[in-house]
């Protein structure tokens, strides 16, 4: 496949259900751009193509065990297309407070397990990130299985651009024609 220039446009995909992923998507395509790359961002479910991307970033939360099924959706609907390029993954996982490392672990070791399902496929980077959880935004079943739980936020927004920011060099150096 041969690149040329209307192809040096990144692409950052997202799936939310409540809107924080899309948040998250918004910071990184920032940093993406602030680092120089030209950035496209959509939700998932509405990219009809990858022609004319150079690179890839997708987002998408953890729920109820699982990765977003939007996101599971897309990568089996661009598998040819996405083996092509070089292809970013973020994801929300943990939203309790205080720390917790089990959680943390229980969240990679879901994530990990999702990506397993598409053995074809090969990211340059995986990163996890804390999400938010607002019972209030819930629709039924899921906020009757939430109880009492309080709302939190502990998307950690200096990582999330610090992680874009490298990414931006990755991206570059994966890129076919970077010098």
């Amino acid at each position: 496949m041969g690149w040329n220039e209307e192809e040096n446009t990144v692409l950052v995909a997202y799936a939310t259900k409540y809107g924080s992923t899309q948040e998250v998507a918004e910071a990184v395509a920032e940093m993406l751009r602030e680092s120089g790359l030209t950035v496209d961002m959509q939700p998932m479910r509405e990219v009809r193509a990858l022609e004319g991307y150079r690179a890839v970033v997708l987002g998408a939360a953890l729920y109820m065990f699982r990765w977003h099924k939007d996101a599971r959706r897309f990568l089996s609907r661009n598998r040819k297309t996405l083996a092509q390029r070089p292809v970013a993954v973020f994801a929300l996982g943990p939203v309790h407070e205080p720390y917790d490392e089990q959680e943390w672990q229980n969240s990679q070791a879901q994530l990990d397990k999702e990506l397993a399902k598409f053995s074809w496929f090969e990211p340059v980077e995986v990163k996890l990130f804390g999400g938010e959880f607002d019972p209030a935004k819930l629709s039924f079943p899921i906020n009757k299985l939430a109880g009492s739980e309080p709302p939190s936020d502990i998307r950690d927004w200096d990582a999330i651009r610090v992680w874009a920011r490298g990414l931006a060099a990755t991206l570059g150096a994966e890129l076919p024609w970077s010098s």
